[in-house]
């Protein structure tokens, strides 16, 4: 799908207390390798474990407090009216916070799958991932690289051009920002060259094409 604005950002409008809260409260909690679709298993082959890291390699802790939907679901309504996405959605996934530490990233990919949901008797079943949202919860002084990236692909393949057609998120950069995408849209968080970049991913579904 072809988008006018491939994001919606809102520059530091989490409050500092804010964002130290969630990110003390997510080391809180015991950190898992962060794996992508087709690795879901928890025993991986050194195979597998490769073809992973080549495509994502950070550390994540998932959180489902409804302290933190409260603060941050006003900012995915706002965006997808002043987008003009209007998508209709309806449930959050559990919180992704995550630790982008040295040389760790998130190669190119889109949130959205290609079918519904196929769990039964969970409040997920039949719906899709519509709006996307990583929230800033470092200051961009603590760490570098780790650089948020969108490459809308809208263009034909021979009139394509990476270096300019690919949009980086400067908005993202001041502590407490939020942006807010379509799932359906290619994106990458480029490798950290120092320090620690710690983000908030929030994914928001609804049924398809409403």
């Amino acid at each position: 799908m072809n988008y006018k604005n491939c994001y919606w950002a809102f520059k530091s409008v989490l409050p500092p207390r804010l964002c130290d809260d969630i990110i003390n409260y997510g080391l809180q909690h015991k950190e898992e390798m962060a794996v992508t679709g087709g690795f879901e298993k928890k025993n991986l082959s050194n195979e597998e474990l490769k073809n992973l890291k080549e495509q994502r390699n950070s550390d994540i802790v998932w959180l489902s407090d409804p302290w933190i939907y409260k603060e941050i679901h006003p900012y995915i309504n706002a965006a997808n009216k002043n987008a003009g996405w209007n998508f209709e959605w309806h449930h959050s996934e559990a919180c992704q916070f995550t630790k982008y530490k040295l040389n760790q990233y998130y190669d190119w990919h889109c949130d959205s799958w290609h079918e519904p949901y196929s769990r039964p008797g969970k409040v997920e079943h039949g719906l899709v991932r519509k709006l996307s949202v990583t929230c800033q919860l470092s200051d961009s002084s603590d760490y570098l690289g780790g650089d948020l990236e969108f490459d809308p692909r809208n263009y034909n393949p021979d009139k394509r051009d990476s270096r300019i057609h690919v949009v980086k998120s400067k908005e993202i950069l001041p502590k407490g920002s939020v942006v807010v995408f379509p799932s359906d849209v290619w994106h990458r968080v480029k490798p950290v060259t120092s320090g620690t970049r710690y983000s908030l991913v929030i994914w928001n579904l609804g049924y398809p094409m409403k």
